[in-house]
């Protein structure tokens, strides 16, 4: 055995879902460790890294380690082994600060009806707590990610106080499509985001890079770094490379300890008081799966057999084309304004909500433009006629994307393949199928976004996905108050290990059609409340 390391609460992951809770643990005096099966990340180091990268993609940035495999835009097979029918397609980052370095930063509240699905429309699963009771975790959230929104506008989640900071100005291509939209009944408004609107917490105003997928160059956009910072100056401890492979458990059903490899095979070990398994939506069931020995022959937290099961994901469908006056892309965040309607109702019933938005990245992130004029040059364009072509079609790039709501299915879940990484650790197997539910809800998008594009005058229109949403996932060590059907208690407190507990998108009973990541910081700040109170310090 290699080195040992000991603390109070030892993290297991250093996104978000670990670094906020951390933060506020360590400001209270209590000795946190982070444990990071990546490396640190030079963002300097990292933006010239995607500028010569060729495919530009979400982890472009930060490259594969052998160590510490992670999926690729351009191949998810080479680490999901994938079960079927339909392809998987989350994204992470395993690199200390976590996924949300190449997150889009929308940061919106889950609504009322989001926690109660089942008995608000008859479909899904409740979560074991209502709207009510994250509010002011949500505001705390909110605060340390530097939220910038326009009170104007609730998204449907009741607000007892306003944003941190101004709004992120809506694009021009959002008042075009806004009015657009309008005529088919349709509203386009801005959405909150977890960027600053002005030199905020020493981090600087957005200046509109419109790379925040996959990284922003100067830290306006949040990432877990941020909230890690805070908690390394207040004492914690940030360990990067070093993957986490089993959970080890007492004769006393406690977790003694955890157990980790370098990239070089050599073994590590991390004891402490309290364990947080914060490693996002796959990794998480797969470390539990993993740490199955004496007296959890099924893996560890899984006495309910439900570690792995629900993947919630969700479906995006899109439409591209070319509008009739120019939108002027390629500026910005990648989505500033989405529309208002759709998003809950009584349809929910019958069909999923549906997130519906149009985008400023034109229609290929960073590589639109130069595709487009390699093309333009093939086809044998030069000189001013090149350059007219290129301005008249750069300047009308447009995509509207939908996003629809998954429910939690058994079928769709993760466990452990035979393929084996580097370290020889079991790679993640992931069964995953689309949902008649969710289908039915695309079809309404169709409509919607064929009459507002009829209204833009667009050409050379093309209809997109469907295909499973490459941010989004979670569920699959949900919470609830039964231990025979969910992993973790309301408390995120694991069912069968009285010091173990688990955070992040992971433990969502439903995913619902918004972006979780608000709703990671507001669990995680509760979770960092509740551990002060269970360590004698709250």
């Amino acid at each position: 055995m290699g080195a040992t390391f000991s603390a109070d609460v030892v993290f297991v992951g250093s996104g978000v879902a670990a670094a906020v809770a951390g933060a506020r643990l360590a400001a209270a005096g209590v000795r946190v460790l982070f444990l990071e099966a990546g490396p640190t990340v030079d963002r300097g180091a990292a933006v010239d890294i995607f500028q010569h990268s060729l495919s530009k993609a979400q982890n472009s940035p930060y490259p594969d380690k052998p160590w510490a495999p992670q999926p690729d835009e351009s191949n998810f097979g080479a680490y999901y082994v994938q079960a079927g029918p339909n392809e998987f397609r989350g994204q992470q980052a395993r690199v200390v600060g976590g996924t949300t370095w190449h997150w889009a930063g929308l940061a919106m509240r889950y609504r009322p009806n989001d926690f109660r699905l089942k008995s608000e429309f008859g479909v899904g699963v409740d979560w074991p707590f209502g709207y009510d009771e994250l509010e002011p975790w949500y505001e705390e959230a909110e605060d340390e990610l530097g939220v910038s929104g326009d009170d104007d506008f609730d998204w449907g989640a009741p607000r007892k106080s306003g944003y941190p900071m101004p709004k992120i100005p809506m694009s021009y291509a959002d008042t075009v499509v806004g009015a657009a939209a309008a005529k088919a009944g349709y509203t386009i408004a801005p959405f909150p985001h977890a960027r600053n609107a002005v030199w905020r917490d020493g981090r600087p105003q957005c200046c509109g890079n419109a790379v925040c997928v996959p990284i922003c160059p100067i830290q306006a956009k949040y990432d877990g770094t941020a909230s890690l910072a805070k908690a390394v100056r207040a004492g914690a401890h940030v360990e990067p490379q070093a993957v986490v492979h089993r959970i080890v458990v007492g004769a006393d059903r406690k977790v003694q300890s955890v157990r980790f490899l370098r990239p070089d095979g050599h073994e590590g070990e991390a004891i402490g008081k309290a364990f947080v398994i914060a490693c996002h939506a796959i990794e998480t069931p797969k470390l539990l799966l993993l740490s199955a020995g004496e007296g959890v022959p099924d893996g560890v937290a899984n006495s309910s057999g439900q570690v792995g099961r629900n993947l919630l994901s969700q479906v995006d469908v899109g439409i591209q084309g070319l509008t009739a006056e120019p939108v002027f892309p390629y500026r910005g965040p990648v989505t500033t304004g989405g529309m208002l309607e759709l998003r809950d109702g009584p349809f929910r019933g019958e069909h999923c909500s549906l997130g519906m938005s149009p985008t400023n990245q034109g229609w290929s992130l960073a590589t639109g433009p130069i595709s487009l004029a390699a093309g333009l040059i093939r086809q044998g364009l030069r000189g001013d006629d090149l350059r007219r072509a290129i301005r008249h079609n750069i300047s009308r790039q447009m995509i509207i994307g939908t996003a629809g709501e998954m429910l939690p299915d058994d079928y769709n879940r993760v466990g452990l393949a035979d393929e084996r990484d580097a370290l020889g650790i079991p790679r993640p197997k992931i069964w995953f199928r689309y949902q008649d539910y969710t289908m039915k809800g695309l079809e309404v998008a169709r409509q919607v976004q064929n009459a507002i594009f009829a209204n833009l005058g667009a050409t050379e229109v093309k209809q997109l996905g469907p295909i499973a949403d490459s941010a989004i996932m979670g569920g699959t060590t949900r919470m609830g108050a039964d231990p025979k059907s969910s992993v973790v208690d309301p408390n995120l407190r694991s069912h069968d290990h009285a010091n173990l507990y688990v955070v992040g998108s992971q433990v969502y009973p439903s995913i619902t059609c918004n972006t979780p990541t608000l709703t990671v910081a507001a669990l995680s700040a509760r979770l960092g409340s509740y551990l002060l109170a269970e360590l004698g310090k709250g």
